[in-house]
């Protein structure tokens, strides 16, 4: 029986290490490993990889470095500074990314109790230790339920405004891929968190993600698949954008609430999509 992302206990696996990383980008992990270190000092807590790259179906000169560094401190102005041109300087210097991405955290909100279901998840089981002492030996164990769901995507009727003023303030083909692009692979991996009890695992892989969720709403299933597509291989058609806000996701926003509850209130931190 295939174990989908799970142990023998049924909790997750901690996806991706650094033994995977393609031989492309050990390059540009080693350099961002330096830089962090070089950027934050003794700032720092610990620095994680996570998405393709860790996973090994990173694809040099299309897929982006995503990082997820936790400080000592809540983010000042400074730490995001030093992000910011951390992330352009990897970019530039390294042909073999896409783009480089940085989230930016104090240990303390990504310890917390509010975002035990959330953030904590996301690094306990969705990102590789690159520097200092990992977080996750101080997180729990989990399984892929319900709760889960709720508290990982269960905001999207919150995202879609959001969504409709960027659509609205976009005006080149290139905003509207990124958007494209950002909206395709929330809505999937949305639609996957959605079934995810009912599958009972994890996957990452957009493309299995949305053949799993067609499994059990094939009357989306076309959608989504078009969504994992879009995903990989972004357009700049607007009508694709309409298409996301005006019908696929708000029923898929009616149809999380409806089996999984909306997501408990907290502050919010300004981040990327992670989920």
């Amino acid at each position: 029986m295939e174990h989908r992302g799970l142990d023998a206990d049924g909790c997750f696996e901690r996806e991706g290490s650094l033994g995977q990383v393609p031989g492309a980008f050990a390059g540009v992990v080693a350099a961002a490993r330096g830089r962090i270190r070089d950027a934050y000092g003794r700032r720092l807590h610990s620095a994680y990889l996570y998405g393709s790259v860790p996973r090994g179906t990173a694809r040099p000169g299309r897929s982006d470095l995503d990082l997820l560094l936790a400080l000592h401190h809540e983010p000042a102005g400074e730490d995001r500074d030093a992000a910011e041109v951390l992330a352009r300087g990897l970019d530039e210097d390294f042909p073999e990314v896409e783009g480089v991405g940085i989230l930016l955290y104090g240990k303390d909100t990504l310890l917390s109790e509010a975002e035990r279901f959330d953030l904590g998840w996301f690094l306990a089981c969705r990102c590789t230790p690159l520097l200092g002492a990992d977080l996750a030996e101080h997180l729990p164990r989990y399984r892929p339920d319900s709760l889960l769901a709720r508290e990982t995507n269960g905001d999207l009727a919150d995202v879609l405004p959001r969504w409709r003023r960027r659509m609205r303030e976009a005006s080149t083909p290139d905003e509207n891929r990124r958007l494209c692009r950002l909206f395709s692979r929330h809505l999937v991996r949305t639609g996957f968190t959605l079934v995810m009890p009912r599958w009972g695992g994890w996957t990452s892989d957009l493309t299995e993600s949305a053949e799993v969720f067609g499994g059990y709403y094939p009357q989306r299933a076309d959608q989504m698949r078009a969504a994992a597509a879009a995903a990989l291989e972004p357009v700049a058609d607007p009508a694709v954008l309409r298409a996301y806000v005006e019908d696929l996701g708000p029923w898929l926003a009616d149809e999380y609430t409806a089996r999984h509850g909306t997501k408990t209130p907290r502050a919010r931190h300004d981040r990327q999509d992670t989920h």
